[in-house]
């Protein structure tokens, strides 16, 4: 399960979204995060470790039809208090997912794969209920910036001092070990943490500048299910004679060439 937020990480972790600078930062992270996951009107999407359910919000109005589940019954108390009833929240584990195969078309981990227990088994869970993508937002331990939040956890307790932070190599390796060799693509957003000006802004929403490796936040979208193309199958079959028997026996159809013929006595 992992850790499972109590009633100050809920209220902590709610209040540091509301800092100007972490609102600058998420956006960047949902606009990259639904602009790989692309979801149509009428689909369902679940949340899974949907916290407070900050990541959820800016999905109302898109038409989906929205699932959330959390461990902490503290996030979810808040949860419920910020989105509508459009919403349909549960409590439960990343890692034991309860809903059935394919309950859903897309399915994203946001920002809560780092506080999983097991992530291996959270990914395969994701796969297992949701039919066409299943994305990923983590934080990247290559980044400049959660290498100087990794070292402050030495001397500093806090959310983010349990979080266990990923390379995209890793991710990789992670979701190829379980699935095989499915497709999937990757980009990062805030490769400048410490700006948050129009020009900062600008440049991190250029598809060449995603495709760093450095950047804070990994957005990684898997195709659970390979798609193949197919075309029709053409089989030879050879021409049937009639075969007539001796009065008495029953008419048959003999294939051309075939000599040995097997002939029961009807009457």
């Amino acid at each position: 399960m992992g850790h499972v937020f109590d009633f100050k990480d809920a209220s902590v972790y709610d209040a540091w979204f509301e800092k100007a600078k972490q609102g600058y930062a998420f956006d960047l992270e949902m606009d990259l995060l639904m602009g790989m996951l692309a979801p149509h009107s009428g689909e369902r999407l679940i949340d899974i470790g949907c916290g407070t359910g900050k990541s959820l919000e800016p999905l109302l109005s898109s038409g989906l039809h929205l699932t959330g589940i959390d461990p902490s019954p503290y996030m979810l108390d808040i949860a419920r208090e910020r989105l509508p009833d459009k919403v349909d929240l549960h409590r439960g584990v990343a890692e034991a997912l309860p809903f059935d195969d394919n309950s859903f078309d897309h399915a994203m981990i946001f920002a809560s794969l780092e506080f999983t227990e097991r992530p291996a088994k959270a990914i395969e869970e994701a796969c297992r209920v949701a039919r066409h993508s299943v994305v990923l937002g983590v934080l990247n331990k290559h980044a400049p910036l959660n290498l100087m939040r990794r070292v402050k956890r030495i001397f500093v307790t806090n959310t983010l001092s349990r979080a266990h932070y990923f390379s995209i190599w890793e991710l990789k390796r992670m979701i190829h070990a379980i699935l095989g060799d499915v497709p999937l693509a990757w980009r990062t957003t805030l490769q400048y943490p410490w700006s948050a000006s129009r020009i900062a802004g600008f440049m991190e929403r250029q598809p060449l500048v995603q495709r760093s490796p450095l950047g804070t936040m990994i957005i990684m979208k898997i195709e659970p299910v390979p798609k193949f193309r197919t075309r029709p199958l053409s089989l030879r079959i050879k021409d049937l004679r009639p075969y007539n028997p001796v009065s008495g026996f029953a008419s048959v159809l003999v294939e051309e060439g075939d000599e040995n013929i097997n002939l029961r006595k009807t009457g």
